[in-house]
């Protein structure tokens, strides 16, 4: 395929993300047939050479996507490889007949519902940070969450970086001495955002698993295990992803639209009679 952006190339094999590929472009760790690339530079999939740091980037003449869900364990950490040595989820895949990167992140302490593709850009679709595809994750959280904490992570927080948190839908599951059990619903995908969301009202996880996203759950799936997503679930999950990109474009040009208003001076007072 011919005039492909470089970064789309690296993201659909699964080398990095499209903002990371525009880094090591920037680095110069990408060379196209033996030249340094910019940020912007497009190939011919089917006859130029791509490397990475002098290692080749493989591109398959006919690619079949895989859409995987992995019951991500706790202790793993969420990379395709690690130069300290430490278990990544990839360690967990095996036997799959392309490979795949992760969608999304989950933290080494944190469990549950993880996707994986080769499909670039249904990675990118439900990653976007505009297209607010629903997670749901089961919280623990010490000391016990009073109904003040609650609504304050109902509503939204400020984190530790200034950024405020939009509503979020919770539910209590369980309410006991020095603990409580929530289920929390969120659109967006901040780094360590239910943790950090916790810290900003006084309360500390002490664990964390991501139930569902959309409407695909993770169910009977056991620590460790992973299988392929239906063709149902990635509709449902690709459905998801196109609302929640229509809604954004919808509230950012009602967004605009106001804003306009706001500027236009206010009529003139006392005009003259017809």
């Amino acid at each position: 395929m011919k005039d492909v952006r470089i970064q789309k190339v690296l993201s659909e094999q699964g080398v990095c993300s499209r903002r990371a590929a525009e880094q090591i472009i920037r680095e110069g760790r990408v060379k196209l047939n033996g030249h340094p690339v910019t940020v912007g530079d497009k190939m011919d999939t089917s006859r130029d050479l791509l490397t990475v740091d002098g290692q080749r980037v493989y591109i398959p003449r006919t690619q079949e996507h895989l859409y995987i869900m992995l019951h991500k364990p706790r202790g793993y950490i969420t990379t395709t490889s690690d130069e300290r040595g430490r278990k990544t989820v990839m360690d967990l895949l095996t036997d799959l007949p392309a490979r795949v990167f992760p969608v999304g992140r989950l933290d080494k302490d944190s469990e549950g519902m993880l996707l994986f593709t080769n499909d670039g850009e249904f990675a990118n679709l439900l990653t976007h940070p505009s297209h607010g595809v629903s997670k749901l994750y089961r919280v623990t959280v010490r000391p016990h969450a009073t109904e003040t904490q609650i609504m304050q992570l109902t509503e939204g927080v400020t984190l530790d970086d200034g950024s405020v948190t939009q509503p979020a839908v919770i539910q209590v599951v369980a309410d006991e001495p020095g603990r409580t059990v929530l289920e929390m619903t969120i659109r967006e995908g901040k780094n360590r955002q239910i943790r950090r969301m916790c810290e900003a009202v006084g309360l500390e996880v002490i664990r964390l698993r991501r139930s569902a996203m959309g409407a695909v759950k993770l169910g009977m799936l056991q620590p460790g295990q992973y299988r392929e997503l239906t063709k149902s679930e990635v509709s449902a999950l690709r459905g998801a992803a196109i609302k929640g990109k229509a809604r954004a474009r919808t509230q950012r040009q009602q967004q605009q639209a106001a804003e306009r208003a706001a500027k236009r001076p206010a009529g003139r007072k006392g005009g003259k009679g017809r």
